[in-house]
């Protein structure tokens, strides 16, 4: 990448990585974070980043002892639709308890990291809040309007 970019290089480069996804250019397992560096011209945290965001979108998928790979086959939404969307699925109000990190970790086999991205997006959106010693409740409900 020769040039800068205004939305952010690991964002370029996932959305390129989201592409030959979609197209199925890429199948089963990524080439190496170096080898990703190497054909981008960017720093292993810029890789990482870019990778981050796809898992959490549940694109990718972390594999011990493979590397980064095209996320199972099964439910495609993003790890944000199946997120919200379980308040709906568990029959969740407002002001009800919101499942743990941990919870949210086993229900989906994703890493804490990406629960936690998908959390703090959803309190930014106003659907979760935090309640000191209670943990996450739901705040409001998800709308489907906009989805496809």
């Amino acid at each position: 990448m020769s040039e800068a970019s205004p939305r952010g290089t690991y964002l370029v480069i996932s959305e390129a990585l989201r592409k030959g996804i979609e197209e199925g250019e890429i199948t089963g397992p990524l080439p190496s974070e170096a080898d990703l560096m190497r054909s981008h011209g960017v720093a292993r945290n810029t890789i990482r980043r870019a990778l981050k965001v796809l898992e959490a979108e549940g694109a990718l998928e972390s594999a011990p002892g493979i590397g980064w790979r095209v996320a199972r086959e099964g439910d495609r939404r993003s790890l944000a639709e199946r997120m919200a969307d379980l308040i709906t699925e568990d029959a969740l109000a407002i002001g009800d308890t919101y499942p743990s990190e941990a919870q949210l970790c086993a229900r989906f086999d994703v890493s804490r990291t990406a629960v936690r991205r998908v959390l703090a997006n959803m309190e930014g959106t106003g659907l979760l809040t935090t309640v000191h010693g209670k943990g996450r409740t739901v705040r409001a409900l998800p709308t489907t309007a906009g989805r496809s």
